[in-house]
């Protein structure tokens, strides 16, 4: 079962799986598009072409990044939905805002080069980061870099993890959980590589700058109260449950009931620290950022 570990179990989603349920999607959608930084996409709009933009969105689940930001953006908009769930293209080229036209990608993300990005306009990308390894990001760095095409790549996790009240025990969870995100990938092209978890900005950055491109970053994080206990829990639920996968020695069950008994009377809250990045090749570079 997806998310066990020491008593505690995830309903909906299973932290660091590529593997993302449409209720887990629609749960964390308002939280995304609250956290996510629109001063990115300012930076962003005096770069973009003076022509109808193509916009690829890379593992775009139910299309959530596209309802965010077609409506930032100028022009005309023609969207490429990349995805390995085909149940979940559907639903993201179906939820687009009117006016988009879309086509759907089906398949491995990770093998896009700079001849298949001709033509592209922008790549974006929403919580996907993390999910992927350093010769995946550098791959990305370099084709999105030689098609000389923006990058917007938003809520990457950091592994800033915040609860109020504290708890003792919060250290070592939050420890567990990262590891937990950086284990090694189990199959295909890149089995036994590490996934990048909490490092994925810091090494993302890094190799869009080797390959030549100005680097913005921006704090995104969810702030969850008790106008969100039901994202609050199921986070909660993941992070403990994650963090006894990697340490099976932890008991979260009474973590659990404190904190959700803490939820109830809304007296908890969480900031989970995520980060956007926008990156921008040579030919794409504001003057203002020179």
């Amino acid at each position: 079962m997806p998310g066990e570990g020491a008593g505690v179990t995830a309903r909906w989603s299973t932290p660091g799986s590529p593997v993302c349920t449409p209720d887990w999607l629609a749960l964390r959608e308002p939280a995304d598009a609250a956290a996510r930084a629109p001063e990115l996409v300012e930076l962003l709009l005096s770069r973009l072409p003076d022509r109808p933009l193509v916009v690829r969105d890379l593992g775009c689940g139910t299309g959530s990044m596209g309802r965010w930001l077609v409506p930032l953006l100028p022009r005309r908009q023609h969207w490429v939905l990349h995805d390995r769930d085909t149940a979940l293209l559907e639903r993201a080229a179906a939820g687009l805002p009117p006016g988009v036209t879309a086509e759907t990608r089906a398949g491995d993300l990770t093998d896009l080069d700079a001849t298949r990005l001709a033509g592209t306009s922008l790549v974006t990308a929403s919580a996907l980061l993390d999910l992927l390894t350093a010769h995946e990001v550098d791959a990305l760095a370099a084709a999105c870099t030689a098609a000389g095409c923006p990058a917007l790549l938003t809520m990457s996790v950091v592994g800033s993890v915040s609860l109020s009240p504290a708890d003792p025990l919060d250290a070592e969870f939050a420890a567990a959980f990262d590891a937990h995100q950086r284990r090694a990938r189990g199959g295909g092209a890149a089995a036994g590589r590490r996934l990048l978890g909490p490092d994925a900005v810091a090494v993302t950055a890094d190799a869009f700058r080797r390959h030549g491109a100005h680097v913005v970053t921006a704090s995104s994080p969810w702030r969850l109260g008790p106008a969100e206990a039901e994202l609050a829990e199921e986070w909660l639920r993941g992070w403990l449950a994650a963090a006894c996968e990697q340490r099976p020695e932890l008991d979260a069950t009474s973590c659990l009931r404190r904190r959700l008994d803490a939820l109830a009377s809304g007296d908890l809250g969480i900031v989970v620290g995520h980060a956007d990045l926008l990156a921008l090749p040579s030919a794409a570079r504001p003057g203002s950022l020179s």
